[in-house]
């Protein structure tokens, strides 16, 4: 064989694994552009290689654990959803009480529980992959996106940190001739109420805080123009299914009255849904710990958004009144002089409450669901110092 011939071998070798190669590479880019064939941002599953979490540490901090859920949920007919994990591993999980006092049906891991405010973080998320994106600007006014939304100064930013000073449409529907509250109300409903009863604002946009239902109610409707589908579906393809969270869903009030968990308070006493139980966004999120918990690692995997809008999500947009306490976008947060922050979000809707943690810096996430209203769903956040330097006192009773 001539040299010629073994040099035209090699470069015919090379110039086969080189089409193989583009051939794979179009194959996967391929496979990327059909999940992505709504055209929608979506949530990445976090691949973080994770160190694993030895048998002493799990031993120890599971034993802390175990100690806290006997003081807090020893009676087994508390109704309790919950998970403690380190670096996406589960170190403590319990599930118990009835889901369903007409069917008897036991909560378990596969028990979707209504997570209250806790959809404000998912929601926010959502938003945050569209600004991401391209399609929306954080800094955009609301009135370039909804047309009717008629008041001009309010941005996504200040609906997503709870400074746009709009009223809470729990309150306002209240008010004389301003709603029937035989009627189911609607996102659309409250947008349209703003112009049509004249509804004031509580405040200038920017001027304070104010916690109000009604920012997210009107981020779901922003989702669902940007995006030309109904919130659930939205959600659906930018979060729930890329992140595989099989147990999770907007609730329909028109669909799921008769399927999804009741909510009780009290003496079992179940609790009945009413006017308010069509509004989305801020609440009517359905899920499990299990699936939290995928939300929670793909929120804090280093591809989550570029990062100059990641910072944004935590830092403190509210800070009129020297405090610890604050709010970013779509997630609260207490701020220590020490330089120490915690991130979480607690909700409350009917009997459900809910608290979701998440210590990025540790790799730890701590949720807790319950469908049968008690604020010890919130005493979880006790469990920070097992894991990093948070000033909670663990026997604090308050």
């Amino acid at each position: 064989m001539t040299i010629q011939s073994t040099i035209s071998k090699y470069i015919f070798f090379f110039l086969c694994m080189l089409t193989i190669g583009c051939t794979k590479q179009d194959k996967t880019d391929t496979l990327d552009s059909e999940l992505s064939e709504s055209g929608l941002p979506m949530m990445k599953p976090s691949k973080v290689d994770y160190p694993a979490v030895t048998s002493n540490y799990n031993t120890t901090k599971k034993a802390a654990v175990e100690k806290y859920c006997e003081k807090y949920w020893r009676n087994e007919n508390s109704n309790l959803s919950f998970l403690v994990a380190k670096n996406g591993a589960v170190l403590y999980e319990r599930y118990q009480g009835i889901g369903n006092r007409k069917t008897q049906e036991p909560i378990t891991k596969e028990t979707p529980l209504h997570i209250a405010s806790v959809s404000k973080v998912l929601t926010a998320t959502a938003v945050l992959l569209l600004i991401d994106a391209g399609k929306i600007d954080l800094d955009q006014k609301v009135n370039t996106i909804l047309k009717s939304f008629p008041y001009s100064d309010i941005t996504i930013e200040t609906l997503l940190n709870h400074r746009s000073g709009l009223r809470n449409y729990a309150y306002f529907t209240e008010d004389k001739g301003v709603w029937d509250r035989k009627k189911t109300l609607t996102n659309q409903d409250i947008l349209t109420l703003f112009t049509e009863k004249n509804i004031q604002l509580e405040s200038p946009a920017n001027k304070r805080f104010c916690y109000c239902n009604t920012n997210y109610a009107m981020l779901a409707l922003i989702i669902e123009k940007v995006s030309g589908l109904n919130f659930g579906e939205a959600m659906q393809q930018m979060i729930f299914k890329p992140l595989k969270m099989n147990n999770t869903f907007v609730f329909d009030i028109d669909k799921d009255k008769e399927r999804v968990t009741p909510s009780y308070k009290g003496n079992n006493m179940e609790l009945a849904f009413d006017y308010l139980d069509g509004i989305y966004g801020d609440k009517n999120i359905y899920s499990t710990p299990s699936d939290l918990l995928q939300f929670d690692l793909a929120r804090n995997a280093p591809s989550f958004l570029n990062p100059e809008l990641r910072a944004k999500i935590y830092k403190g947009y509210s800070n009129e009144h020297k405090g610890t306490k604050n709010y970013g976008l779509g997630i609260r947060m207490i701020e220590w002089e020490t330089g120490q922050k915690f991130y979480f979000h607690n909700g409350w809707w009917h009997g459900n409450t809910s608290s979701y943690i998440s210590l990025g810096k540790e790799g730890v996430t701590i949720i807790a669901l319950s469908n049968k209203f008690t604020k010890n769903v919130y005493s979880v956040r006790k469990l920070a110092p097992l894991f990093g330097d948070y000033p909670f006192e663990f026997n604090d009773e308050d």
